[in-house]
């Protein structure tokens, strides 16, 4: 039963693949889709994200009614980079493990008062600090990489 389910999976991501709608394609078609300020500003992180991380790897995670099957553009380098959501009034980068990050600048404008996440919401007409952005990439990239796994914690002794 199982080796079905996995040809379906194989088979599924084949189709995919060959129907075009790789991540990155998604993505294409999520920026020009929005056709407007918000889908500017994505290319226009989406492209710091690739100068700063040739390794980067595109993927388009957690397609739901919500956000009309499109799904969220996700930046992963041995681990989640940032997401890139787009809403009415804000272009959102969150990072994933952006508390753990030193933000010098303070590009860090939303989501200040998680343990984990820390994001920027760029809105209309907002400038991108490209330099202090892209070193805010290196970070997260440097951090997943060095991360090491979490060990087991010893078991209790019983008393």
């Amino acid at each position: 039963m199982k080796k079905e389910t996995m040809k379906k999976a194989t088979t599924k991501k084949s189709a995919a693949k060959e129907s075009g709608e790789s991540p990155s394609r998604l993505i294409d078609a999520r920026i020009k889709e929005l056709g407007d300020w918000r889908g500017e500003t994505l290319a226009r992180v989406r492209k710091l994200i690739k100068q700063a991380d040739p390794g980067v790897v595109e993927e388009v995670k957690w397609k739901k009614p919500s956000n009309a099957m499109r799904g969220v553009p996700v930046w992963e380098h041995a681990g989640i980079i940032c997401t890139g959501e787009t809403y009415k009034n804000a272009v959102k980068l969150t990072f994933a493990k952006g508390a753990a990050l030193d933000d010098p600048t303070g590009l860090f404008n939303a989501s200040l008062e998680g343990n984990a996440r820390r994001a920027i919401d760029i809105h209309e007409g907002d400038k991108i600090d490209a330099t202090a952005f892209k070193a805010l990439i290196r970070a997260a990239v440097a951090l997943n990489t060095s991360s090491k796994p979490a060990t087991a914690r010893p078991a209790r002794s019983k008393k």
